[in-house]
């Protein structure tokens, strides 16, 4: 069950953020981040699971956008903190944050992967946990399905726009525009983030009235993939044009200008990429509500492999081709239109390889 997971997560992340802030040398620094990261890796994709678990169809894009609020604003917080404080006083905010956590949920968060049986038993639904054995490599097994890959391909380049843009930014906007002081080479964070925060609800908001929207137009028939419709903005527009602009900037115009115009494009990554994820995290969730978030954790698995390797040969590109080349291939990774191809031919893709998918819009798989 979701909460249970919770409830077993929670004292890894006070564990591992404890011995991060205690960390005084490199390997303790490692093995304490990786039973930190161990602890809340799975809050994102069982979030998302809970939200298939208790929202209706048409309310689960506002519900996914709240939720990816935390990691817009996760930026801007960790960044300040840094600035003013320690950065082991991060990690002792995530300790802390961990243990309340843990009693919140113990003490006031029901099961609720039950919902989605309908003959389900007060009893059964309240039945103590037993051990089975877990293979944590199974989820990536549902990514054979071509419209899961295809958008989880498409995300995980979205996504790559952003710290394309942000890993760097001392070595581009920052070495261009001879900004050297700390402070305001994080205050160039902040941008983006704010995009992230208002990009995260509008996006969700969007994606449910566009689910209404086209159901009206079929008289009450529901199309999963109608959802993915408004993914254009972020996915055509918004991250592609940021980014190829902002290395263009970066590399042709100097002075406020330059800066000023730079700022903006990050502002616009941040929205973009949320108009990207929502619909698609929603889209999921929407397809597969029993099997939500086993499912989300093999996207993110792919998302975070894609971003790591597009992290580490970055600066490299960076310095061999120049910033403009470098976010002009990543804007064209976005462009790749993966998106539209499964609206066209969704039901299709949807046949070749049936993983449970829920198949009306009320139902629960």
């Amino acid at each position: 069950g979701r909460r249970l997971i919770y409830l077993c997560g929670a004292p890894f992340l006070c564990i591992g953020s404890l011995g991060v802030a205690a960390s005084s040398s490199l390997l303790p620094l490692l093995l304490w981040r990786f039973i930190q990261a161990f602890g809340c890796a799975g809050a994102y994709s069982l979030g998302a699971g809970v939200i298939g678990d208790i929202f209706e169809l048409e309310e689960r894009g506002t519900a996914i956008g709240a939720v990816l609020l935390g990691p817009a604003l996760a930026p801007l917080a960790g960044g300040t903190t840094s600035q003013y404080f320690s950065w082991r006083h991060i990690h002792l905010a995530f300790a802390v944050w961990g243990f309340l956590q843990f009693l919140l949920i113990y003490f006031s968060f029901p099961e609720t992967s039950h919902l989605h049986h309908e003959d389900v038993t007060e009893s059964t639904a309240h039945k103590g946990a037993r051990l089975v054995w877990i293979n944590p490599f199974k989820c990536l097994g549902l990514l054979r399905s071509p419209n899961i890959f295809a958008i989880t391909l498409h995300s995980a380049f979205a996504l790559l726009t952003d710290f394309v843009l942000l890993i760097p930014l001392a070595h581009t906007i920052g070495a261009r525009y001879h900004i050297t002081n700390e402070a305001l080479i994080g205050a160039c964070f902040l941008p983006n983030g704010i995009g992230n925060f208002l990009g995260a609800p509008m996006a969700g908001r969007l994606s449910d009235i566009t689910v209404k929207e086209w159901r009206k137009k079929r008289h009450g028939v529901w199309v999963p993939e109608d959802r993915l419709r408004k993914t254009w903005i972020g996915a055509l527009v918004l991250c592609p044009l940021s980014i190829a602009v902002s290395g263009l900037l970066t590399t042709f115009v100097d002075g406020p200008l330059g800066l000023g115009l730079n700022l903006f494009c990050l502002f616009c990554n941040g929205a973009g990429v949320d108009f990207v994820m929502n619909p698609i995290v929603s889209y999921t969730v929407d397809l597969t509500q029993s099997q939500g978030a086993e499912l989300l954790a093999a996207e993110n698995a792919v998302r975070s492999l894609v971003v790591a390797l597009g992290s580490a040969i970055v600066l490299p590109s960076i310095e061999h081709i120049g910033v403009a080349w470098t976010n002009g291939i990543a804007a064209l990774l976005v462009w790749f239109k993966l998106v539209a191809l499964t609206i066209r031919y969704g039901d299709r893709m949807r046949a070749a390889y049936d993983i449970g998918y829920t198949t009306t819009p009320d139902a629960r798989s």
